[in-house]
């Protein structure tokens, strides 16, 4: 982990830069540049969230969905079912081009860490 925020938050910002290019020039569903640049957009919010905490014992308010959590009980279980392995690892839930996953506006929440 780094141990510089700042450093730290550089990187996420070019992570967020590349995603974004990879996201307006993708090449059909399940685009394997676009899948790897959510991937390391992950990995550098992590980086940065534990720089972060690290250097000031301070943490971002959002959280990255692992599809190691179980659903909690006010959670639809079965919506997530089909959807825990799209990128591959097993580890991480890839949904943005998931056409079929419905989210409500009044369902929608970030989780504090």
């Amino acid at each position: 982990m780094s141990a510089d925020p700042r450093a730290a938050l550089n990187q996420l910002v070019a992570a967020f830069e590349r995603h974004l290019e990879a996201s307006s020039t993708r090449h059909g569903e399940d685009d394997p540049s676009v899948v790897a640049a959510y991937e390391d957009l992950a990995d550098a919010f992590e980086e940065y969230d534990g720089a972060l905490y690290d250097a000031y014992g301070e943490m971002t308010p959002l959280d990255i969905y692992t599809g190691d959590d179980g659903p909690d009980e006010d959670d639809d279980a079965d919506s997530l079912d089909d959807h825990d392995d799209e990128d591959g690892d097993g580890t991480r839930l890839y949904a943005g081009l998931d056409e079929d996953l419905d989210f409500d506006d009044d369902e929608v929440s970030v989780e504090h860490a």
